[in-house]
């Protein structure tokens, strides 16, 4: 059915407002268009329309006028999904917008499928698999690094990196498949030093993107950052203080908090999902056991750990209570940050237990701050901690943001690492195609060049119908 019949959808959020926006595209997309659509009194002429020109005119169903609208025509080739296609602007009564969708219906459109717009400019190759991912990235981006890793992908620079690698190793594969051909000869087509160091270059490249996977994630869906450390430190009064809001509970008595709170917070262009946890302490209670076990598990997710230190301890507790958070942490893959809070009522001894707690430590890459949450002192400091805290790429470096892609590049390393062990051991030439061919499979997988029906429908169906 894909491209033989003419479909419909609203592209504009459900619901009323200003304008509604109503796509059509597919064969009988102008034709549709021609029988319903009227300017200056008269039906309207396709055949001499401009496309990507808006027209201003009525949409006349039956005589009776439904509203008055845009008509904007898209020709194909030069369309979004590559077919002929319209849109209609029309007001954004609810009504309205069901009522021009019956109409077009009754005039041979089908309702669209979630994502079927963009699935069908996919199959007329108005862009690879990956581009059309970025898309749908691009719509849900929700800060500017977002929107940049998924313009960057957009514009194909992920594409056009793994058709470099692949275009190198399909070479190689072609050249040892035809030694093959040769084997009773015992001719030798593939330069094997040649191929050790593409297989070399490659291996690195495609280990780079798979490792960039965990910087992409977080920027796409929010940098995880856990709020952790004893009871009665100030967890939950910092989560407030960031959002400007009571989002949760604040009380004197420990353990008020006994199950993970998440919020999103946009800080210079950077998306952060902050996770206030359960205080970190020894407890019969059940609940509130469940919900330290929780804490520890986002402790091992973040990539940032804020730990919360109560600074009217004595110097030996705050000490002890941020080892208890150090030992939980993994400097290697996260960025721990310890907070010393209620410096408001220390007077000058803030500092001090600063220093003193840095010189405990004896660790640059382990940032310490002095605030107070509950007078939001600090949190500029903090601000800019979290800020430069974290390795963000170049504005056009590529990052992988997309599971079905960290998954296929994950398959691909392992395939061309079995091709270095091979060669390193000298395997006959046809195990060694094989594992090439596999690399080549999971790499041509992520841009669409090797796909199915049924990972295409598993892709375009997390799409709004309309896009």
């Amino acid at each position: 059915m894909l491209n033989s019949d003419t479909i419909c959808a609203i592209a504009t959020p459900h619901g009323m407002g200003a304008i509604a926006v109503v796509r059509i595209s597919g064969p009988e997309s102008f034709s549709i268009i021609g029988r319903l659509f009227h300017t200056n009194g008269r039906p309207f002429n396709v055949e001499n329309a401009v496309s990507h020109k808006a027209y201003h005119g009525h949409i006349i169903d039956d005589g009776e006028m439904l509203d008055e609208v845009l008509v904007t025509l898209f020709k194909a080739p030069h369309s979004f999904t590559g077919e002929d296609s319209a849109e209609i602007s029309v007001h954004g009564s609810v009504y309205v917008q069901q009522k021009l969708l019956q109409v077009l219906i009754a005039h041979g459109c089908r309702m669209a499928d979630a994502g079927e717009f963009t699935r069908r400019a996919f199959v007329n190759r108005k862009f690879d698999l990956a581009q059309a991912e970025a898309i749908a990235d691009l719509i849900s981006s929700e800060s500017e690094a977002a929107h940049r890793v998924a313009i960057n992908q957009l514009k194909g620079g992920f594409s056009k990196e793994l058709q470099v690698m692949r275009s190198k190793l399909l070479e190689m594969t072609s050249l040892m498949e035809l030694e093959l051909d040769f084997s009773e000869e015992d001719v030798e087509f593939a330069d094997r030093s040649q191929l050790k160091a593409l297989l070399d270059e490659t291996l690195s490249h495609v280990n780079r993107l798979k490792d960039s996977f965990r910087l992409g994630n977080a920027i796409k869906n929010g940098i995880p950052v856990a709020i952790v450390g004893q009871t009665n430190t100030g967890k939950s009064t910092l989560l407030n203080a960031l959002l400007g809001e009571d989002r949760a509970i604040v009380s004197d008595i420990a353990g008020t908090t006994r199950d993970t709170i998440e919020e999103t917070l946009n800080i210079n262009g950077i998306l952060y999902r902050f996770i206030d946890t359960a205080g970190l302490r020894e407890t019969e209670e059940t609940i509130e056991r469940i919900g330290i076990e929780r804490s520890y598990r986002k402790i091992h997710e973040a990539t940032v750990v804020i730990g919360m230190l109560d600074g009217t301890k004595s110097i030996e507790n705050v000490i002890l209570a941020a080892h208890e958070i150090l030992e939980r942490s993994d400097l290697e893959h996260q960025q721990l940050l310890l907070c010393i809070n209620k410096v408001d009522t220390l007077d000058d001894q803030g500092e001090t237990l600063l220093g003193q707690l840095r010189q405990d430590l004896d660790n640059d890459d382990i940032m310490v701050i002095c605030l107070s949450a509950k007078h939001h002192f600090g949190l500029n400091d903090l601000y800019s901690t979290l800020k430069h805290s974290q390795p963000l790429a170049s504005p056009d470096a590529t990052l992988v943001t997309n599971v079905r892609h960290f998954e296929a590049l994950t398959h691909a390393s392992e395939a061309l690492s079995r091709v270095k062990e091979g060669l390193q051991i000298n395997i006959p030439t046809d195990l060694v195609s094989q594992d090439l061919r596999e690399a080549l499979h999971y790499l041509g997988s992520i841009t669409g060049e090797i796909t199915t029906d049924e990972v295409l429908g598993s892709i375009f169906s997390r799409f709004c119908i309309g896009k």
